[in-house]
């Protein structure tokens, strides 16, 4: 497919999913190959509008921080498993605008999955669930009980107070303790 067939078929695309002007602009003005590329991935995963607005964000920040273009960020390995393997196409879909966002931020990333550790480390009992704020836009943690009975409720609040200790290191890694 040559580059005028490529910008063709990423305008039709493009008004398609109504996608704003500038994200499209910005689009057409990528090198071929990286055009070519993310026109692949925005029709094979069937990208909503605001996935690939997201993506083209994200893409150009990673290309720049990188100091490769766009077609060279979709190569990476760990992007193209995502892209190729099985599964849903809105799993995958997502699955990709989560990887992006792990390399854009690989601090926020690396932080995040020392919380999964550490949360999983906790071992809480079953009826104790602990959230950690959504992107850690926050420094606030939710603990929530599912009981049944006094007996349950005694039983958990023991085991919380016995995670003590785990439960304020994960609040003081939120709050930007270590």
């Amino acid at each position: 497919m040559d580059a005028d067939e490529v910008d063709a078929q990423i305008r039709e695309l493009a008004a398609a999913r109504r996608l704003p002007p500038s994200h499209l602009a910005r689009w057409l003005a990528m090198d071929a190959p990286s055009r070519a590329a993310l026109l692949e991935i925005a029709r094979g995963l069937r990208l909503r509008t605001g996935q690939l607005a997201t993506a083209l964000d994200t893409l150009e920040e990673i290309a720049v921080r990188e100091r490769v273009n766009v077609a060279a960020v979709l190569d990476y390995p760990e992007v193209r498993r995502i892209v190729h393997n099985a599964g849903s196409t809105p799993s995958r879909a997502s699955a990709l605008l989560e990887r992006l966002r792990a390399l854009r931020y690989p601090e926020l990333n690396r932080v995040r999955e020392q919380l999964r550790t550490e949360v999983s480390a906790l071992k809480l009992p079953r009826g104790i669930s602990l959230d950690l704020p959504r992107e850690l836009g926050s420094d606030e943690v939710t603990v929530s009980l599912r009981v049944r009975s006094a007996a349950d409720l005694a039983h958990l609040l023991d085991a919380l107070d016995q995670k003590r200790a785990g439960l304020t290191r994960i609040i003081e890694m939120l709050g930007g303790k270590k």
